[in-house]
């Protein structure tokens, strides 16, 4: 993903950096840890990290980055029809798995100020490739900032900017699906 706005999301991540962290699921949320240290801490994402764990991304998620991490809360993974995530975490669907984890990564630290302007300056809406090759739609009305997946999921972002050392995540109430 192309940037012009690099040294204006540099400025807003490292003018972040100093700001406290908002809490997520009922944890503090470090800055000084790692993606994946930190989500095991939030009692909203069980559900995700035992994905990111079954899919083997514990690795990749904890590494240098940097990283932005749309995070879906369990309420989210809820609303996939009955038994969908128990048959994703299975070993033979890990390929899959992978694909829709991935679809919730970006490969660079985006913080929601910046991605706002990227939204504004599109007039309205700005793409958003992800590491697992789908493209999500970001959008921003009323105050909130929302993604559409592929399919027209849309997901509101209820938690902005929560800084790790690895990058940001941002917690949403919607699973992005790639198309199927």
């Amino acid at each position: 993903m192309k940037f012009t706005l690099a040294a204006s999301i540099l400025a807003l991540s490292t003018a972040a950096a100093f700001a406290e962290n908002p809490m997520v699921g009922g944890a503090a949320m470090y800055e000084t840890k790692n993606i994946v240290e930190n989500a095991v801490n939030s009692a909203d994402h069980t559900t995700l990290v035992a994905a990111v764990q079954a899919a083997g991304l514990v690795e990749t998620l904890s590494g240098a980055g940097p990283f932005t991490v749309f995070a879906p809360t369990n309420e989210a993974f809820a609303k996939l029809p009955a038994g969908t995530v128990e048959t994703l975490i299975k070993p033979e669907n890990k390929e899959q798995l992978t694909k829709i984890l991935t679809c919730h990564v970006v490969g660079k630290a985006v913080m929601a100020d910046a991605l706002n302007k990227m939204i504004m300056d599109d007039g309205g809406k700005h793409p958003v490739p992800t590491l697992g090759g789908c493209t999500l739609q970001a959008s921003y009305e009323n105050g909130m900032m929302y993604l559409t997946d592929e399919n027209g999921n849309m997901a509101t972002v209820t938690v902005a900017d929560v800084v790790q050392s690895n990058g940001v995540i941002h917690v949403i109430d919607t699973v992005m699906l790639p198309a199927m």
